[in-house]
């Protein structure tokens, strides 16, 4: 197993509503899901191949709650990386070199039914995780957008967190709202629904777990 780290950004957008049952180990709210997600990776390594500074997309359509499986995924990585890079990221996002459901990309990975080959392009990523702002856009398949979730009367913005001691892919999330438009092979569709934004770190283990509960948690265990 080829050791790897990262530290990065995320913006996810999923289609339940604001707090996503998933999260809670709960069924999907619409019955299914379907997701779009951008991450910034701004240190990581391969083995020997530097990650600093590349972006990775993808899209995601389950018919029924993910882990029934029988997903189907579309996979981007940023044009920018040499051929020993997008080896690693690819394996990476597909869950290899990483512990039994470590990851968030191990997990996926194993109920996903067709992978589509993936693209390497340009990926427009900027995501500001305390403001609760972002935007990911790839030409020809997606735009995403994040922002604050706003209180329908006053209009201020509304400030929540999802904080998972022993979750697969964050320790704390800020929540917002987010909408996405995607073309090409996986047609999703979402408007103002569930926005996550996380700072990652992730190895072949799983989260770097760095949150003084999250290592109790641990201790425990």
């Amino acid at each position: 197993m080829t050791p790897w780290e990262l530290k990065g950004r995320e913006l996810v957008n999923c289609t339940c509503e604001y707090g996503c049952n998933c999260q809670f180990n709960a069924l999907p709210d619409k019955g299914h899901c379907h997701a779009v997600a951008g991450i910034v990776i701004d240190e990581g390594r391969f083995g020997d191949t530097s990650l600093d500074g590349l972006k990775i997309a993808a899209i995601f359509k389950w018919p029924g709650p993910i882990h029934e499986g029988n997903g189907e995924a579309l996979a981007f990585v940023d044009q920018r990386a040499d051929a020993a890079q997008r080896e690693a990221l690819l394996r990476i996002m597909t869950g290899q070199d990483t512990a039994p459901f470590a990851t968030m990309f191990a997990v996926y990975a194993s109920t996903v039914a067709t992978m589509h080959d993936p693209v390497f392009t340009d990926i427009d990523i900027d995501i500001d995780v305390d403001g609760r702002k972002g935007r990911a856009f790839v030409q020809n398949y997606f735009e995403m957008t994040g922002r604050p979730i706003r209180n329908p009367v006053t209009g201020a913005e509304q400030r929540a967190q999802i904080v998972l001691p022993e979750g697969f892919e964050y320790e704390l999330a800020e929540i917002g709202s987010a909408s996405s438009r995607t073309e090409g092979p996986l047609l999703v569709q979402i408007d103002d629904k569930y926005g996550q934004f996380a700072r990652l770190h992730l190895n072949n283990d799983g989260p770097v777990r760095s949150r003084p509960a999250a290592a109790a948690g641990a201790a425990r265990a």
